[in-house]
């Protein structure tokens, strides 16, 4: 009797003082959106704003919108967006040209490759087993794409949308990162001055060129100067451009954390007769990457956007089957649908990277 007595005695207390704290949080609220004059004008504007933009946009994305009847003339009656052409074209805008028969290859491609990207960012998948699982994934991607050993044979120019996205994202980054390290260490040789200008002369070189111009000198003059049977696949120079043109900025986001390191960390390493290898392994590049990350991470999210750029000389990315997909007379072009959804694509590779480097600095941050 006591306890249930305490109990209901006490429920009115807990109320008590669970309103009391809504309301100390309501005016603390109140006091930073309304507590001077400029927070009352600037809220007033927002909240304007915000009633004046956002139910017509919640009209159009879903109340008018057309989400899933696949006739096109439903789309051109429609007051909103038309979601039935992604939902029409989706094979389309996600693996372009591919043969419409063997898209479930492409479609493989991509649950590998995310799936690949989510074991790997486990701390527990960071072995030198991860590099070799990767390098398989690799072949086995090129086999399920381009075909052959019993499968049919699809060339590059053939390859589009999200597939060629994640490919050209996971390989380019992957191999210029170690490049970048070597380039970084070179270019602050003392000991190798030749190293180190050729590290200079490249990384100011690349630095100082359009992404798209290096796309075109691969693409387009790289031809002109070699004969058919040394000319990689016009995929291969694209690949090979982004790859360097990654390398040298990431060599330069690698270079500050470098510089970044005490030289008493150089000094230990020295006193305890470690081979400059080993120093850079165990004790300088831990640290130098871990005070790197937000620059590297802002340097790869670029990385993942600017492969976009390959539409300019042929190759058939998310952007360009988005575009190809619109030249369907049939339906009538909903541009901002389509470019909707290409860009939710790159906002999710972008966002899950983002969220892996703030993983990464709160680990950094632990260990020390």
């Amino acid at each position: 009797m006591k306890s249930l007595s305490a109990e209901l005695v006490g429920r009115p207390i807990a109320l008590s003082n669970s309103l009391a704290a809504l309301t100390d949080k309501i005016r603390q609220m109140a006091k930073l959106l309304f507590g001077t004059p400029l927070n009352a004008v600037l809220s007033v504007i927002f909240g304007a704003g915000l009633f004046a933009t956002v139910p017509p946009m919640f009209r159009w994305f879903v109340f008018d919108a057309v989400l899933f009847d696949p006739d096109p003339n439903a789309c051109r009656a429609a007051a909103g967006a038309c979601w039935s052409f992604i939902y029409a074209k989706s094979g389309q805008l996600l693996f372009g040209i591919y043969p419409y028969d063997e898209r479930w290859r492409p479609a493989l491609v991509c649950v590998l490759i995310i799936a690949l990207l989510g074991w790997s960012v486990r701390p527990t998948s960071w072995t030198p087993r991860l590099l070799q699982v990767w390098i398989a994934a690799l072949a086995l991607v090129g086999w399920l794409m381009g075909g052959g050993f019993g499968l049919v044979s699809v060339p590059t120019s053939a390859w589009g949308g999200l597939p060629v996205t994640l490919i050209l994202t996971v390989v380019a980054i992957g191999v210029a990162f170690p490049i970048g390290v070597l380039l970084a260490l070179a270019r602050r040789s003392a000991t190798m001055p030749a190293m180190r200008i050729i590290a200079v002369v490249f990384i100011e070189g690349i630095r100082g060129l359009p992404l798209l111009s290096i796309l075109f000198v691969a693409s387009i003059m790289l031809p002109l100067f070699l004969p058919d049977y040394l000319l990689p696949d016009k995929f291969v120079r694209a690949l090979v451009a982004l790859t360097l043109f990654a390398s040298a900025y990431l060599a330069e986001v690698i270079r500050g954390g470098l510089q970044a390191v005490p030289n008493g960390q150089y000094e230990a390493a020295e006193a305890l007769g470690l081979s400059f290898w080993r120093t850079q392994k165990l004790v300088i590049l831990p640290q130098a990457i871990r005070v790197a990350i937000p620059a590297l991470a802002n340097t790869i999210i670029v990385m993942i956007k600017n492969t976009s750029l390959v539409l300019v000389v042929g190759l058939f990315d998310l952007i360009s089957s988005g575009k190809a997909a619109l030249a369907d007379p049939a339906w009538p072009s909903p541009a901002a649908e389509t470019f909707l959804f290409i860009g939710a694509i790159f906002f999710a590779l972008s966002f899950s990277f983002a969220r892996f480097s703030d993983f990464l600095e709160r680990r950094g941050r632990i260990s020390y």
